[in-house]
Parts: C-alpha cells; sequence; structure tokens
C-alpha cells in the first residue's frame, strides 16, 4: 500500500475512527471527506487549465529561432 502502511495499519486506525466516532456518524463523515477531494481535484484541474492556457497564449513565450540552426537545414546553392 502507498506510504508504506498496511493492511493492519489500515484496520486499526478505521477501527479506532469507527469507536471515536461511532457508526451514525461514518458515512456524514465519508460524505463529506468525499465532497472535499472532488472539490480539491476540480480546483487543480482548474488550475492547471488555466496555467496551460495561460502558456498557449502568452505570444513572449514562443521559442527563439536559433539562425545557425536555420542555416544548417537550408541546402547550399
Amino acid at each position: 500500500m502507498p506510504f508504506g502502511i498496511g493492511i493492519w495499519e489500515v484496520m486499526i486506525l478505521g477501527l479506532v475512527v469507527l469507536l471515536v466516532f461511532g457508526p451514525k456518524r461514518l458515512p456524514e463523515m465519508g460524505r463529506s471527506l468525499g465532497k472535499g477531494m472532488r472539490e480539491f481535484k476540480e480546483s487543480i484541474s482548474s488550475t492547471t487549465d488555466a496555467f496551460n492556457l495561460e502558456q498557449q497564449d502568452d505570444p513572449s513565450r514562443e521559442p527563439e529561432r536559433d539562425e545557425r540552426s536555420a542555416k544548417e537545414h537550408r541546402p547550399a546553392a
């Protein structure tokens, strides 16, 4: 599993959460956690999209042409 956490650690953590919050609040907490994760992913996605759009529209970011490489690709007359 990721972060070096084994299945037993996850099960113990789940048991502790169940004991602390009780079975009635777990579905509510799961929904809240899922909603928060979804909003976080959407904000990251929109930020990435805005950044990519800005990079495409910025004319100063266009690659500079190297005159030497352009001369090398021209056939000699």
